[in-house]
């Protein structure tokens, strides 16, 4: 007799925000039904992610205008909120990875947008005083990673609902319009500072102490400042995508079978989440000088997490969720995983870290003269002709989300790891540069005349970085199948994205020594180093997959 193939039984909906039947593959199928509901999908998975990087990142900006209002914060305490934003948002990211198939899209995405609104309102309320401990503020830094932890989900979820022929769009789409997060935060924050947009609602003003700028140019000192708003202002995006994300997105049962009801799918996300910003804020409490332990070096503490991130979510996993990481985790025995992980740490990494590091770097190179006194030691002093950071800061990142798109083109044309190798080599090149002129700079006592070479070298990296962005993910998307390259890509931007961690520590750091160049030429010699592994993985005549 033979053997009798089971009929395989479709999961029962829930409720009608649940998806049985999904054939996107299926012309027919696709343009009666599926892509209504792909793009609709992709209209809010796309802003819902821009406010992730917006409330993620928004410290770089903030920092900033802590300095200029007198916080009472050295410059090496600010460069840290960056930095605890960064690490925490990179971490988050590891669990992320795994939402969709656990929870299902659209209980995610709402989730993880609607606690986005805890950060932002945390932060509104504790900028409305300068006796705010700084331990609430690097609080409210480790939960803004949420917006970091979403790419992973967001991304994961955006790729189950078109075709192979349209998903390279779609991705593009979702983390181009994504990463203008970024921009749109160091654009929008300036600008809803300087003036009461919540009216009494949002608190008093406070007085700038130092000259600030927005987009449109400088805000001389004494200038009433509502920094306050950097944090409420995102509830006006906030609160209007929750709705429309809860009565608008789906699930697909077809690639989340078992997510149970909506209350049990929530549970997930906030265990796994929660896990995570435990394991982070352990890490960083072993690592932080200024209110932590400060025992274990940052290159310890960082694997640390990751580790200690990953065996903590096996260890609280529970019913489905067991087979399902252990499935997820049989990458970790791929080389190329873990090749692509470097690279994608120099694309980016680099993209991420230095939007993050960028604007308190320019305020503190360029907004001080640097003197020598006459005991030998310098001295920094206010610059009057300093550039506003916040003038000058949000173009590197627009320029970098704006081609990334091109780099996906460019690699399908001529192959990803050609064009990886290529901006590589610029990345290599202009990082010794920028490193030069930041030297230069940071010894002058008239170190504005040395910003437009500064900020053009910026440019260049930002540029070369956004292109290899979209040569990666096309290199990921040709080596493995459908089924691996969903939390490859996971993984990958989560180790990448501990960039933002990375870069203002180190930078920060060495802006203390006085030598920010090495900072630089430090990244310069990483890059290098992926420039052969590229090679060898990629390029040279046997390689393992030839120019993916």
């Amino acid at each position: 007799m033979s053997a009798v193939t089971p009929v395989q039984i479709p999961p029962k909906p829930t409720s009608s925000v649940d998806i049985v039947d999904w054939r996107p593959e299926d012309p027919a199928f696709w343009e009666r039904t599926g892509k209504a509901v792909a793009y609709r999908n992709l209209a809010i998975s796309v802003p819902s992610l821009l406010c992730g990087f917006a409330v993620w990142l928004m410290w770089g900006i903030i920092t900033v205008q802590l300095a200029n209002l007198g916080f009472p914060f050295t410059q090496q305490q600010l460069f840290t909120l960056a930095a605890i934003s960064g690490l925490s948002g990179a971490t988050l990211r590891i669990p992320a990875s795994f939402f969709i198939r656990l929870a299902g899209g659209r209980n995610t995405i709402w989730l993880t947008t609607a606690l986005l609104m805890i950060p932002a309102i945390g932060t509104g309320i504790a900028l409305q005083d300068k006796s705010t401990p700084l331990w609430v503020f690097q609080l409210m830094a480790l939960l803004s990673g949420i917006g970091g932890g979403n790419f992973a989900c967001s991304m994961s979820n955006i790729n189950t609902f078109f075709p192979k022929r349209l998903q390279g769009t779609a991705l593009g789409i979702n983390a181009g319009l994504g990463n203008f997060g970024v921009t749109t935060m160091q654009v929008v924050i300036p600008l809803v500072m300087t003036t009461a947009v919540f009216m009494s609602l949002g608190g008093d003003p406070m007085t700038l102490l130092k000259p600030s700028g927005t987009l449109i140019g400088k805000i001389p000192e004494g200038t009433p400042t509502y920094i306050q708003n950097a944090g409420f202002i995102w509830l006006v995006l906030l609160v209007p995508l929750a709705i429309i994300g809860w009565f608008g997105m789906n699930n697909l049962l077809t690639i989340s079978p078992n997510i149970g009801s909506t209350f049990k799918a929530f549970g997930k996300i906030l265990l796994l989440y929660g896990v995570a910003l435990v394991t982070a804020a352990v890490g960083l409490y072993l690592y932080l000088p200024a209110t932590g332990l400060g025992v274990l070096n940052m290159w310890v503490a960082m694997p640390l997490i990751i580790v200690g991130t990953l065996l903590a979510m096996k260890l609280v996993a529970f019913g489905d969720m067991k087979p399902n990481l252990a499935k997820q985790f049989e990458i970790f025995k791929d080389k190329h995983t873990w090749s692509m992980t470097l690279l994608y740490i120099v694309t980016f990494g680099s993209f991420i870290g230095f939007s993050n590091a960028l604007p308190l770097s320019i305020t503190v190179i360029f907004g001080q003269s640097h003197v020598m006194g006459p005991d030998g030691v310098v001295k920094h002093i206010a610059n009057p002709n300093a550039p506003s950071a916040l003038t000058f800061a949000w173009i590197g990142p627009f320029v970098g989300a704006l081609i990334r798109p091109v780099g996906g083109w460019i690699s399908d044309k001529v192959g990803g790891s050609i064009v990886t190798q290529v901006i590589s080599v610029v990345m290599v090149g202009a990082s010794i540069a920028v490193g030069y002129v930041m030297m230069l700079a940071y010894g002058s006592a008239t170190p504005e005349q040395y910003f437009w070479p500064f900020l053009w070298l910026f440019i260049l990296l930002f540029a070369a970085s956004g292109i290899g962005n979209g040569s990666t993910f096309r290199t990921i998307g040709v080596i493995y199948d459908r089924t691996q390259a969903g939390p490859v890509l996971g993984w990958t931007s989560a180790v990448a994205a501990y960039g933002s961690f990375v870069a203002p520590i180190v930078i920060g750091e060495q802006i203390k020594l006085g030598t920010p160049q090495y900072a630089m030429y430090g990244f310069a010699a990483f890059y290098a180093a992926c420039l052969v592994l590229n090679w060898w993985f990629y390029l040279r005549r046997n390689a393992y997959v030839k120019n993916p």
